[in-house]
């Protein structure tokens, strides 16, 4: 006899989306509404960008604040936090890299960035020092120490960093610009849940801050889903659509 009780539809993830260095949640406002007209609860994490194990931890005290599946997306340094963040993390179900990086243990973002030729991030960029205080230092502090911000250079953002976004939008996102502590890029990682959960990638090809190589060659290793766009590193901003697509396939896999 066939079982014709019906059975309550599978609970949606809330997705989780974690942006990177040199921006903040709103890089996500474009990609936000697609997912919540496809029913997905959405959550945009303010990354902390001051130390890999930190911002890590952080992200991770979001995802356990949620009831339910969780689909984790990175873009570009927050693709590192969330292949940490999801470490042994059973509600995770998927993993979305957007124009990011996908470390193994033991690897950096500026080790990954420097693997292939074709970034031109390093000459962009300003340092400036900032206070360590033992809630941003990336170790115990002894004494009192100072930490290296970096920023892109506000003449150099549009090309560096979003290419195919408009004058009127990339000098707000110069003006606003999160800085990155150097130390969360030169940090290893300790963690790669992309070898326990299945992972999505999207590679930008015209990407001047992480190599097109170096995503492909990280999304292949991750053996990731992996999709092409002609965009530039500030592919969330310039082709919400796209982006919004492959986190939507990830997401419904989880429900499949």
């Amino acid at each position: 006899m066939n079982d014709t009780t019906a059975r309550p539809a599978p609970h949606k993830p809330t997705i989780v989306l974690v942006h990177g260095a040199f921006a903040d949640s709103s890089s996500w406002n474009g990609v936000i509404p697609h997912l919540r007209e496809a029913g997905y609860p959405v959550i945009a994490a303010a990354n902390p960008l001051r130390s890999l194990a930190g911002d890590a931890a952080y992200v991770a005290s979001v995802v356990k604040g949620v009831d339910g599946p969780v689909v984790l997306a990175g873009h570009s340094y927050g693709g590192a936090v969330i292949s940490e963040a999801a470490a042994g993390e059973t509600k995770v179900k998927a993993l979305v890299y957007v124009a990011a990086f996908i470390p193994d243990k033991g690897e950096s973002a500026l080790e990954l960035s420097n693997k292939y030729p074709g970034s031109t991030l390093g000459p962009n960029l300003d340092a400036l020092p900032f206070p360590l205080t033992d809630d941003t230092a990336p170790f115990p502090l002894t004494d009192t120490g100072t930490g290296t911000d970096l920023y892109i250079k506000t003449e150099a953002f549009q090309d560096q960093f979003a290419a195919d976004v408009p004058h009127t939008v990339t000098d707000l996102m110069a003006a606003t610009q999160r800085p990155v502590a150097a130390a969360a890029l030169e940090e290893p990682a300790t963690a790669a849940a992309w070898r326990a959960i299945p992972s999505w990638s999207l590679v930008a090809t015209a990407d001047r801050n992480i190599p097109p190589a170096a995503q492909h060659f990280m999304s292949e290793r991750a053996q990731a889903h992996t999709e092409e766009i002609d965009a530039s590193h500030a592919v969330s901003v310039s082709r919400p659509e796209a982006v919004a697509r492959l986190i939507l396939q990830a997401a419904e896999s989880t429900t499949a």
